[in-house]
């Protein structure tokens, strides 16, 4: 199976809550789109320290990340950033590796989204079809 990238909008999610309580205007959120890698093999979002830079948002704390060749390394872990994609969207915290990596859109983003990669056509498609199966208890 081949790499499977897509385009997605990442939100700063305090400025957002900032908004909603009239705190801050919405042209003031900050975001981002950045092209990303589905990557299924990968738990979390993982973004750039220029990405998390560019989204303001703080390092809350810090975590062993193991990359694809076995090596591991401590990466610092953000506040909640909204990720969306074309009509859906979720929140989750951010791993923020350094350099100029790639952005992942990893299993905890693409299950929060009810999107899956489709080996086929090589694209995202909705795990439950077109519209977004949320669940709750």
């Amino acid at each position: 199976m081949g790499q499977v990238h897509t385009d997605i909008t990442l939100k700063n999610a305090g400025d957002e809550s900032a908004v909603e309580r009239g705190y801050i205007k919405d042209s003031k959120v900050r975001e981002i789109t950045v092209q990303a890698m589905a990557d299924t093999g990968a738990l979390a979002l993982t973004i750039t320290e220029p990405v998390r830079k560019a989204l303001g948002l703080r390092i809350v704390k810090e975590g062993q990340v193991t990359y694809a060749n076995n090596t591991k390394e401590t990466c610092g872990i953000t506040e909640p950033v909204e990720v969306h994609w074309k009509d859906r969207s979720t929140s989750c915290w951010a791993v923020v590796i350094p350099g100029e990596g790639e952005v992942l859109l990893g299993a905890i983003p693409l299950e929060g989204m009810d999107l899956m990669v489709d080996p086929v056509s090589q694209q995202l498609i909705g795990a439950h079809g077109d519209q977004p199966l949320y669940m709750c208890k």
